[in-house]
């Protein structure tokens, strides 16, 4: 469990972030195989405490001594295992984030025991993904993409769902540093409720957005989502706030998304969302994964997009994070909005914490 403090704040339209906290896994088996994994723990700020505390007294002890054929075996076991307790503890959530995180430390082992990159391990046949960079604050983010432009990104995602005017006025300013060929998304985080939004998309129309994330709360009716798809042609986005198989069917049967989030620390793991990714492929709909945690998460979501193919990008949060940059590995290398995972095993780093 790691904590480091932040200069500025990252915020958004429901909270505020004052450091940012990481939960990295590090899984060994009786051979001396091990691999990392990280759980999602963003908000609240002491989210990273709890998860680890979960990992340690709930699901290390169903681990610890027993043999599994896969990664997917463990990721069931722990769901199976831990099921009633969910329920009985109201902990759904955070149960799931910490189950993904084992999850992860597993396919890396497994890659990395195999001697081969897990994008590869995972049935992937090429090593380079598009970028973006993401979680834009409200002040000022002109100058934050100005500096990520040099870095080499291409494509900019800006929080929004504050006041309209200061939404519009930063998508401007964006636009006028990065000029036209630069992609730009924005992302509401659940700030609207179907009327507010229905009227906030006719003034975004003019920025000719990549999507708009999450504009209504992931836990309204899917008509209402479609009801909002008739008042634009930008592309809705959702998944990250999906935690369930039967609830990413009803997303994906909707019609009202078009670009499908899932973030693999929060819920499902590789052993999950590797199969929803084929799913979301025969819909017609494209593949973004979610991602805001430290480095070892980051590089899990690239590697499973590379497997995966398609035309999605990684998200990388663009702003200051010690834990994502120090153990991002090649992630750290931007070339015209892409990047190279390489052929290390498993995850390609060795991490010193």
């Amino acid at each position: 469990m790691l904590r480091h403090p932040i200069s500025t704040p990252v915020r958004t339209s429901f909270g505020v972030m004052h450091d940012r906290p990481a939960v990295f896994i590090r899984i060994e088996d009786t051979d001396g195989a091990y691999g990392w994994g990280e759980a999602w723990c963003n908000y609240p700020g002491c989210g990273a405490e709890h998860r680890g505390r979960l990992i340690e007294t709930v699901l290390w002890p169903l681990l610890e001594g027993r043999a599994f054929d896969s990664p997917c075996a463990v990721h069931e076991h722990l769901s199976a295992e831990t099921a009633v307790l969910a329920i009985q503890s109201g902990e759904p959530g955070p149960l799931a984030q910490a189950i993904a995180g084992l999850d992860l430390a597993m396919w890396d082992l497994c890659a990395r025991r195999a001697g081969e990159p897990l994008w590869r391990f995972l049935g992937g046949t090429r090593d380079t993904i598009g970028v973006y960079a993401s979680g834009l604050n409200p002040h000022a983010p002109e100058q934050l993409v100005a500096r990520k432009w040099e870095e080499g990104f291409r494509a900019f995602k800006l929080k929004i769902g504050f006041e309209p005017t200061r939404d519009l006025e930063n998508l401007r300013r964006i636009r006028d540093a990065v000029g036209t060929p630069a992609m730009l998304m924005a992302d509401a985080n659940q700030a609207w409720d179907l009327p507010t939004a229905c009227q906030r998309v006719q003034a975004l129309a003019e920025f000719e957005l990549g999507w708009l994330e999450e504009p209504l709360r992931a836990d309204r009716p899917w008509q209402e989502w479609r009801e909002l798809a008739t008042h634009t042609n930008t592309p809705l986005a959702a998944g990250e706030n999906v935690s369930s198989q039967q609830a990413f069917s009803s997303l994906l049967d909707s019609g009202a998304v078009r670009i499908v989030q899932p973030d693999i620390a929060k819920w499902g793991g590789i052993s999950d969302i590797q199969p929803l990714v084929r799913r979301i492929q025969k819909h017609g709909l494209q593949y973004f994964p979610h991602y805001l945690g430290g480095g070892i998460g980051l590089l899990h979501s690239a590697h499973l997009l590379a497997a995966t193919g398609g035309s999605g990008w990684l998200e990388v949060d663009a702003n200051d994070n010690p834990l994502r940059t120090r153990f991002c590995g090649r992630l750290a290398t931007v070339g015209a909005g892409r990047v190279s995972l390489g052929n290390a095993p498993g995850i390609g780093i060795e991490p010193e914490l």
